[in-house]
């Protein structure tokens, strides 16, 4: 919820000009996926997490604009980051979505077949965003977001997310990660800011741990997650303060619960 409400607020910032823009999401996954589905209600995740913030009213700009969008497929449906974009788009904006697997990647294409302005790539996106950076329209965002079952992905994100800077220096980039890998995620911060990026800003969101994993024999389902934006847009730091205020308060699952917000470069 902290990566897709962040990347809404991105983009409607991006839409205040008329000028087009590109959004370039490197690991796009499937597409939408089935909150009904044995695998989904196994984790709970859905009914402490999203399910309970579409019941509330009364949510600040980017956090109520990113649940109409969830609305908007449908019960026991959930949109991945590339469908969040896609509803997004003008006529003069463009997606691509990027998805290594082949059965992923099938689902994908089908989500977005007859969207118009949105196309999927097969592929790795250390390899395909070389290729597709810098986009055309020189305004856009970029969206690096993996699963993190590899050792080295930290760092191999970290320097995606570098390259992706010197190649396309004027747009904004995402950067998620799960916030448990604490020195990683720091080690990751510090290759940005070593790379000399003087616009950077670090959002964490700590929602409290849960037993539901663990007494089932299962590891816990995350519970803190984290976003690193290259070029974040004007005010966007403050937006997003009230936002995780507001998740803060909605999904804690105890007193622990937290967030920030931090500006590591650039003016406040």
């Amino acid at each position: 919820m902290l990566k897709h409400t962040a990347l809404v607020a991105v983009l409607a910032h991006l839409r205040k000009k008329e000028t087009p823009f590109a959004v370039i999401d490197a690991h796009a996954g499937r597409g939408l996926y089935d909150l009904s589905s044995l695998e989904a209600k196994k984790t709970g995740e859905a009914e402490g997490g999203i399910l309970r913030l579409l019941a509330q009213a009364d949510l600040p700009d980017a956090l109520a604009d990113y649940c109409d969008i969830v609305r908007g497929f449908g019960e026991d449906r959930y949109p991945g980051s590339p469908l969040i974009a896609a509803k997004m788009l003008r006529r003069q904006d463009r997606l691509v979505a990027i998805e290594k697997h082949p059965e992923e990647f099938a689902s994908l294409s089908t989500s977005l077949a007859g969207i118009k302005r949105a196309r999927a790539i097969e592929g790795d996106y250390r390899v395909r965003l070389k290729s597709l950076l810098p986009p055309p329209e020189r305004r856009g965002v970029v969206l690096i977001d993996p699963p993190y079952e590899a050792e080295d992905e930290f760092i191999e994100a970290a320097r995606a997310a570098i390259d992706s800077w010197r190649r396309f220096a004027t747009g904004i980039t995402l950067l998620w990660y799960p916030a448990k890998h604490r020195a990683s995620a720091d080690a990751a911060a510090g290759e940005l800011l070593n790379a000399g990026i003087l616009s950077l800003l670090r959002l964490e969101l700590d929602i409290g741990p849960s037993q539901a994993g663990s007494e089932a024999g299962r590891a816990p389902p995350m519970s803190a997650t984290g976003l690193l934006v290259i070029n974040p847009p004007y005010g966007f730091a403050d937006q997003m303060n009230v936002i995780l205020r507001t998740l803060t308060t909605l999904l804690g699952r105890s007193a622990t619960a937290k967030a920030s917000v931090t500006r590591l470069a650039g003016e406040a």
